[in-house]
């Protein structure tokens, strides 16, 4: 019988350690003192993983909820009546931005780049030449495809035409290394359930001291004005209204195993291998990425249906009554589905996926041709 605790080889929310949940087991008062310790250490160490010294002009700001909602605080708070939002878009995420913008009547427009394709620092640069905008915002990590964009190189040239920088690492922060200064970001965003392993209920977003001071009086909503916010925590560490505090005791505990796995570096070398894992594992069963080697990343990959007649919606099912949850596609042309591999999860698990995979599909297609004999069992 599987076990209702499926592994998640997903985006997010993801497999999370038994400890982490353990965190939440108990209950914590919003204004009790020992949990605005917790919220403190929060923020501090948040900071320190986006490489910001302590009194280096960033601050770091909880926001309840899914980290959609702390990107639209970003987007409703920090662009002033006047400005002027460019959204770079190669996925569905880029363009959920842009359609926030469009929603608070902000002016906005897009940068388009084929899907299978970086954003560049050329592209931006060429398109700030041409228009004047206040603020540009882009997907470090796009999940649509698992492509990663060069924020690092795009950065510099946004602050070079004296554009804020917004950046969306909601599935990067934590696994892939940044520098907060380096990139020039003005706002960096990621959530609770991403790679540092924790479970959903907030976002937070990193930035300048200065642009959050900007961004008071901006806000176009009451619960996601971000100066607000931002101030509230300042002046007593306490959230403007109920603070998810058992995500936050998770979260807490989650940031002690990030430490214990050597950081950023360890978490990516996990990553790293169980992508590398998967890649070969996929390849041999005759799946094909859409990305291109050199355009992957080693958090979600997107695979192409390996036939025309392909049902993923039982492959889907199967692999699920296995104990195994796997991602739907999201591109807007090509029909896929993505796999990923972040999480708790290491290179056996990998492995108990692939044996997984293999067996379904033998059993959804015997005569097909694209899977060989069946693998034995996993061992879980």
């Amino acid at each position: 019988m599987p076990s209702p605790n499926k592994l998640l080889f997903t985006p997010g929310p993801l497999t999370t350690s038994g400890t982490v949940k353990a965190a939440m087991l108990r209950d914590a008062g919003s204004r009790d003192t020992d949990f605005l310790a917790i919220v403190r250490s929060i923020r501090a160490r948040l900071l320190a993983i986006g490489g910001a010294a302590p009194g280096g002009g960033y601050d770091c700001v909880l926001m309840q909820g899914s980290g959609t909602f702390a990107i639209e605080s970003v987007i409703s708070s920090a662009i002033p009546r006047d400005g002027r939002l460019l959204v770079a878009v190669n996925g569905a995420y880029g363009r959920r931005i842009a359609q926030m913008a469009r929603i608070h009547s902000i002016q906005v427009e897009t940068l388009d780049v084929l899907e299978n394709r970086k954003v560049t620092a050329g592209d931006v640069a060429a398109r700030l030449a041409a228009s004047r905008f206040t603020h540009v915002a882009l997907i470090h990590c796009e999940t649509t495809t698992g492509i990663v964009n060069p924020i690092e190189e795009i950065g510099p040239a946004v602050a070079g035409a004296g554009a804020a920088f917004i950046v969306d690492a909601m599935s990067s922060f934590g696994a892939i290394p940044v520098s907060l200064n380096a990139v020039h970001a003005d706002f960096l965003i990621s959530s609770a359930n991403k790679c540092i392993e924790g479970v959903p209920g907030f976002g937070f977003i990193l930035a300048r001291r200065e642009a959050l001071l900007a961004a008071k009086g901006r806000a176009r909503t009451l619960s996601l004005d971000l100066h607000a916010q931002w101030a509230g925590l300042e002046a007593d560490g306490q959230f403007r209204f109920t603070p998810p505090t058992h995500v936050l005791l998770a979260f807490h505990q989650a940031l002690a195993e990030l430490d214990a796995e050597g950081g950023v570096a360890g978490r990516a070398a996990r990553y790293r291998r169980n992508y590398d894992t998967l890649a070969r594992g996929m390849d041999k069963l005759g799946f094909e990425p859409y990305l291109a080697p050199e355009d992957r990343g080693y958090i979600i990959t997107t695979y192409r249906y390996p036939a025309a007649d392909f049902r993923f919606e039982e492959f889907y099912s199967r692999l699920s009554r296995l104990g195994f949850i796997i991602y739907p596609g999201k591109l807007g042309q090509e029909p896929c589905f993505r796999i990923g591999t972040i999480g708790r999860l290491d290179v056996g698990d990998i492995q108990a996926l692939l044996d997984a995979i293999r067996n379904v599909m033998i059993t959804m297609a015997p005569d097909a041709g694209l899977i060989g004999r069946p693998a034995s069992p996993p061992a879980r």
